[in-house]
């Protein structure tokens, strides 16, 4: 237990640190407004094609800001795959203050056959009085797991030994908030995540066929309701430039309502960002997450805490997704973003997390986990300031690859 608590500290620390900037108090993502005019993709594409209509003329007074990319591209996860995402970001109304509303979407189809559709809307009403998100996800997935914990999941594999596991997957997470005082939100919702065809494909010898059909069942599901408290004083939640997030969220499942157990978690979401130097426009993120069992029961096994199952899918880069799982999970990680030309069309981070899982589902921590890494920034629209990001992950055991997202990380 000694090994985690620096990490639980982490968590703490990175809500509470901007108390102790010297950088000014303003909290709005919008209240640097660059000397340089600022570039994105489709200005870029404008210059190529001798538009005579200036991009900023032709986009500034739309409600919505949209961008579309169709793409080719190389994951730890998927393997090579081609990709059309879709982002659109508007806001409710022109008023100081007023937070980005955002709806992204994705189809993804990988040379392992996977099939990924995810539906992601962060909606905010006029005032922020409320705060409406819907998160959808369908998946067809072959995936690798690797046991429990921090360890390989028997003695004569090795670390990095990987089982594949084919699977189908819908998620539909629909909450809802309300604003009860400045930037903070009480709410709840309904949470329904269903596992089914779970199959075993890789060839296995018998104690490790019987440890995975221990765990794995032939279908998993998850239905109950979630209770959410939301600080948020961010404006632009696709890329932060300062503000403090923390969100709480108990999931209770309920047999009743169509779970298979009756079983809860505890998330809770903590990140901070400030300008560093003051000065400039660079960003120093601070991200601490803990994923937390609170019954008896233990969640089905692909529910179980893990590396990239989050929300979003980005906790853990430096390790493919599933490569750690356990009862609890820890994690922290910072990073910096600086631009690399003026306009802002390109930019850069480096980064650096730590995670840590119960080893089986007892309360043990066996481990830190720690990753780094590198990623390039492009900009693909300047208004709502969304960015394609591509990063370069390291970690434990040889551990490294491609991570790829529209928007950043967090």
């Amino acid at each position: 237990m000694k090994s985690i608590f620096p990490c639980f500290l982490l968590i703490i620390y990175s809500f509470f640190v901007q108390a102790q900037s010297t950088l000014p108090q303003a909290t709005s993502d919008s209240v640097r407004k660059p000397v340089i005019p600022q570039k994105d993709i489709a200005d870029i594409l404008h210059r190529i094609l001798h538009k005579k209509d200036n991009a900023d003329t032709v986009r500034a007074g739309k409600k919505f800001n949209w961008s579309l990319i169709p793409a080719a591209g190389y994951t730890l996860q998927t393997g090579f795959a081609g990709v059309v995402s879709g982002n659109i970001g508007f806001y409710q109304e022109h008023s100081e203050g007023q937070k980005i509303s955002n709806i992204s979407t994705s189809y993804t189809y990988s040379q392992y056959k996977q099939t990924i559709f995810p539906l992601y809307a962060n909606i905010w009403t006029k005032g922020n009085k409320i705060n409406i998100i819907s998160d959808f996800k369908y998946l067809n997935y072959p995936s690798e797991v690797y046991g429990l914990g921090g360890k390989r999941i028997s003695i004569e594999a090795n670390s990095n030994t990987a089982y594949t596991v084919n699977f189908k997957y819908i998620k539909l997470h629909q909450s809802i908030m309300f604003k009860v005082l400045k930037d903070f939100y009480l709410g709840g919702g309904i949470y329904y995540d269903q596992f089914w065809n779970i199959k075993i494909t890789d060839s296995l010898g018998t104690r490790i066929n019987r440890l995975l059909s221990r765990d794995l069942k032939t279908s998993e599901r998850a239905s109950g309701l979630a209770i959410k408290a939301l600080y948020d004083n961010r404006i632009n939640q696709i890329t932060p430039q300062n503000g403090e997030y923390l969100s709480i969220t108990y999931r209770p499942n309920f047999i009743f309502m169509g779970s298979q157990s009756n079983w809860s978690s505890l998330q809770i979401d903590a990140r901070k960002y400030i300008h560093f130097p003051a000065s400039s426009e660079n960003v120093l993120a601070f991200w601490g997450f803990a994923w937390l069992n609170t019954s008896k029961t233990a969640p089905p096994y692909l529910m179980l805490p893990s590396t990239g199952w989050d929300d979003q899918n980005n906790l853990g880069r430096g390790y493919i997704q599933s490569r750690f799982r356990g009862r609890n999970m820890y994690y922290y990680e910072n990073e910096y973003r600086f631009g690399i030309t003026r306009n802002g069309l390109l930019g850069g981070v480096v980064f650096a997390n730590v995670q840590s899982f119960s080893a089986d589902l007892s309360d043990e921590y066996k481990k830190l986990l720690f990753g780094y890494g590198v990623g390039l920034r492009i900009k693909l629209n300047k208004h709502s300031n969304t960015n394609l990001c591509i990063d370069y992950g390291f970690g434990q055991n040889n551990s490294h690859g491609f991570f790829a997202n529209i928007g950043e990380v967090f």
